[in-house]
């Protein structure tokens, strides 16, 4: 049985529309592919989720003894996290909302088994 090796990052400040642009190109690389392609991104939300992947790596190393050559990204997603509600006034005495959201995004990364 393979197992699982997840991390998660709660509340991103990035809107999970923007976050799925970035994880979307990750799914099923090598985890050390995944790395280098998150590295060039100029998307703002690139580091974290690269941050992301390096943690569930180390996780993998050090609680299950994998290689990180084996890793790869099983699955990756971004869920809709809290919204904080803003505030800006505009003319004429109106009220415009402003919806900054966040993020949550989980990985799963497990081991490639050789055949």
């Amino acid at each position: 049985m393979t197992q699982d090796i997840r991390a998660h990052l709660s509340d991103l400040q990035a809107s999970p529309q923007k976050v799925r642009l970035v994880v979307d190109l990750v799914r099923g690389k090598e985890a050390l592919e995944a790395l280098d392609i998150l590295k060039f991104m100029p998307n703002k939300a690139a580091q974290p989720v690269s941050k992301l992947i390096a943690s569930a790596m180390a996780n993998g190393e050090e609680n299950f003894g994998i290689s990180r050559n084996d890793m790869y990204v099983h699955s990756i997603f971004a869920d809709q996290g809290r919204t904080r509600k803003w505030r800006k006034f505009g003319a004429r005495g109106r009220f415009k909302p402003w919806l900054r959201r966040s993020s949550h995004v989980t990985v799963i990364l497990r081991e490639r088994e050789e055949e």
